[in-house]
């Protein structure tokens, strides 16, 4: 159960509670967020820029947007518990090609922990059609001292 302290918590008050904000690999994916709690985060990513030799939006682009999205998720949930999330578990299905515009990913909680948050995620194109299919589980843990 997720308490008060991350209940409310905007984006920007997110972001400014991590060291490094977002990352410099989201930040070089174009990864923007749109919507986050523990229960739901949603952020979209440019196809441009993350393609594969063919012109394809590629596949590890549609994981890093889903183990982001998970991984939020799961921040703002160890948040409230006083500790930090790190991914342990990633898998990706993807059903169809995408060769421009952005994608969105919604990230939906299925599992909120003492010790461990996992999601689904949806990853879709600008028609609404499904691109990719994820899982993410991360482990709650202590924030490492020094």
């Amino acid at each position: 159960m997720t308490d008060q302290r991350s209940a409310s918590l905007s984006i920007e008050e997110f972001l400014a509670s991590l060291p490094l904000g977002m990352g410099g690999l989201n930040d070089k994916m174009g990864i923007e967020l749109v919507e986050i709690s523990a229960e739901r985060v949603v952020a979209t990513m440019p196809v441009e820029g993350n393609t594969q030799p063919y012109g394809l939006l590629h596949g590890g682009a549609s994981v890093v947007l889903a183990e982001t999205l998970g991984s939020v998720g799961s921040g703002i949930h160890a948040y409230g518990l006083g500790k930090i999330a790190v991914g342990v578990d990633i898998n990706a299905t993807h059903h169809r090609a995408v060769t421009a515009g952005t994608v969105t990913g919604v990230a939906t909680a299925i599992h909120l922990g003492r010790t461990s948050a996992a999601y689904d995620v949806v990853i879709s194109d600008e028609r609404g059609k499904r691109v990719c299919t994820s899982r993410i589980t991360c482990a709650l843990i202590e924030q490492p001292q020094g």
